[in-house]
């Protein structure tokens, strides 16, 4: 896959941080919890490896949340606004980057769904693109 150099911030501008990675998968996911986590039918995330993510700004404000009965669930977000912000999945070796809060196209697109299995009934379309009822 590519190498990516990105920036981005949350929606109040008090958190800006640059990531650099291979990027692994970038999918949209429509499972429950990144239903909850993004308010909206699925999160689209560029999950990369080999990643560095730097504050470049705010990382005082940077909160972090580990969905206790989860296996592979947490949420990185701004401690002010609430924005959803990178977070290192430290186990399985990955940086999870939401793509909404990307401040440049990141010059590739998503090539998966995820979790179709659980997706909203009112949720967008799959758009031709591969979807798997759980992980590919």
């Amino acid at each position: 896959m590519a190498t990516v150099d990105l920036n981005g911030s949350c929606l109040c501008g008090v958190v800006h941080y640059h990531a650099t990675g291979e990027v692994l998968r970038f999918t949209h996911c429509h499972c429950s919890r990144c239903r909850k986590v993004s308010g909206t039918g699925h999160a689209t995330n560029l999950i990369l490896t080999e990643a560095t993510v730097d504050w470049t700004k705010g990382a005082d404000v940077v909160r972090h949340y580990r969905l206790p009965e989860a296996r592979h669930f947490a949420s990185c977000f701004c401690g002010q606004c609430g924005s959803t912000l990178p977070r290192f999945a430290t186990e399985r070796g990955i940086a999870v980057i939401p793509a909404g809060s990307l401040d440049q196209d990141p010059g590739i697109k998503p090539g998966v769904h995820i979790f179709w299995g659980s997706r909203a009934p009112w949720s967008c379309p799959a758009d031709g693109l591969p979807a798997f009822a759980e992980y590919p």
